[in-house]
């Protein structure tokens, strides 16, 4: 059988879900969008902890939903209340319905999360290409970081020419209504097992997921891969959009746009820098396959990346704390390519350490575990953050996890599994 990746239309689909699901106009501008509507860095961090609870909360059930009553179904639920969140935001005002608005985003954020893993995996599956699980995911994974790029740099237009950043949250509405009709177009073998809303065979197939699910648990290997996988991106999600605030103190200081207003500015910088990121990041998530190879085992690699991220975030913050913008720019830059790296490594060892029947309700808990690490780590950020301030925050966090070594260090012997 050849390694080489089948680029055919479900091939193309697969990465246009993730580069339409990943126009999110308001990601480049969020932390600035709530700074500027009267939220400190604490209630910034609240919020991303309310998002990461809910999911934690309702990741399982709806993984569980996904994986007895159709995957297709599922998403499109999920974009339909990622649209409804995009409107709560532009008309809210207050935390409170900031609160709510990042509570049904949290829940569009649940029945995704896994599902669409789970799709492409039965894909490779049913067609023999197990074995390309990380290229493969690999580089969906990197039309979804050039969706972020792309957004970025057409987020920068909107809030340069409106001096709005409101005004992104209604713009990212039409991809998303896109984005669920190509899930539906997707073969309805990828759903599943179809089963008919009977009460008593529903229940019977939740139970059969959930067995899966807890026997995958019962494996040493899966919870030390599962801690792994979930530590440096649960500290990703926390730390990643702090770049904000310090594209816009860069922004401010720079001489060669003294010709724009401050909104000006910071729509050009933010616009511009967020591409070029994103970029990077797709070319890492694209080449995750190749890196992974460079190794004789997956676990070296997940060892390797989570050390080299880590350090780089001690780095990024002293240097963000100490106002050397530049150094720290690229200081989140490293931090961003390692979670791209890494994360298709993580998937698929998740996924092959999990019974095929449960994949979207393991790969689901893969990312409950994700979201309460980052629903910890982003309160006691803002906190320090406003404490301190945001470079300092990093740093004390990161070193935390540094002493959490043991925790997610993949051992040698554990290879054989």
């Amino acid at each position: 059988m050849t390694n080489r990746i089948d680029k055919n239309l479900q091939y193309y689909k697969f990465c246009l879900y993730g580069f339409l699901k990943n126009l999110r106009f308001f990601d480049a501008f969020l932390v600035l969008f709530l700074l500027e509507s009267g939220l400190d860095f604490l209630l910034i961090g609240v919020l991303y902890s309310i998002r990461e609870i809910t999911l934690s909360v309702t990741e399982i059930p709806s993984g569980v939903i996904a994986d007895a009553l159709g995957r297709r179904r599922t998403l499109v639920t999920s974009f339909a209340l990622y649209i409804l969140s995009f409107l709560m935001f532009y008309v809210a005002a207050g935390f409170f319905w900031f609160a709510v608005a990042m509570f049904i985003f949290a829940l569009g954020d649940a029945f995704r999360t896994g599902v669409h893993k789970a799709m492409i995996f039965d894909y490779l599956k049913r067609n023999n290409r197990e074995n390309q699980k990380v290229d493969y995911y690999g580089h969906t994974r990197s039309w979804s970081q050039a969706g972020t790029a792309l957004s970025s740099l057409l987020a920068g237009f909107i809030v340069f020419y409106t001096g709005s950043f409101r005004l992104i949250f209604p713009a990212t509405i039409a991809p998303y209504i896109v984005d669920m009709f190509l899930v539906w177009s997707y073969p309805k073998y990828l759903d599943g097992k179809n089963i008919p809303f009977s009460f008593s065979l529903i229940i019977k197939e939740f139970k059969e997921v959930l067995a899966a699910f807890f026997h995958s648990f019962r494996k040493i290997t899966f919870i030390r891969v599962l801690t792994s996988s979930s530590l440096y991106t649960g500290y990703y999600r926390a730390v990643k959009d702090y770049i904000q605030p310090l594209l816009k103190q860069y922004a401010l200081a720079l001489p060669l746009l003294a010709f724009l207003n401050n909104d000006q500015k910071i729509a050009v910088t933010v616009g511009i820098i967020y591409f070029v990121i994103y970029l990077l990041t797709a070319v890492a998530s694209h080449n995750a396959g190749r890196f992974a190879a460079l190794f004789s085992c997956l676990f070296k690699t997940m060892n390797l990346t989570i050390l080299i991220g880590l350090f780089a975030g001690i780095i990024t913050g002293v240097v963000f704390s100490q106002e050397f913008y530049v150094a720290a720019i690229i200081g989140f830059v490293v931090i961003l390519v390692i979670e791209n790296l890494r994360k298709p490594v993580g998937t698929a060892l998740v996924a092959n350490l999990s019974k095929q029947q449960a994949w979207a309700t393991t790969l689901s808990a893969s990312s409950q575990a994700k979201s309460l690490i980052a629903a910890m780590l982003a309160p006691l950020i803002g906190w320090l953050a406003d404490k301190y301030n945001p470079g300092s925050g990093i740093a004390i966090v990161t070193i935390l996890l540094l002493f959490m070594l043991p925790l997610f260090y993949l051992k040698p012997e554990n290879r054989r599994n």
